[in-house]
């Protein structure tokens, strides 16, 4: 899980890096893909604290 949480992250890093070099201007498109590429990483970081919460449950026998 903590990998899929950094092989988002280092693709996000990518897009912005690359989105950088295409241009210094502010472009609005450019925004909202940078701003996608964040909202993937929150994403993943959900799945991952939900997965890590799943697993403490059953570990405690709070869930079947």
């Amino acid at each position: 899980v903590i990998l899929l949480v950094l092989s988002i992250e280092l693709l996000n890093t990518a897009v912005e890096k690359l989105a950088d070099r295409v241009t210094v201007e502010h472009d609005p498109l450019i925004g909202r893909v940078k701003d996608m590429g964040s909202a993937a990483v929150l994403a993943g970081l959900v799945i991952a604290a939900l997965v890590w919460i799943f697993a403490i449950c059953e570990r405690l026998f709070l869930v079947l």
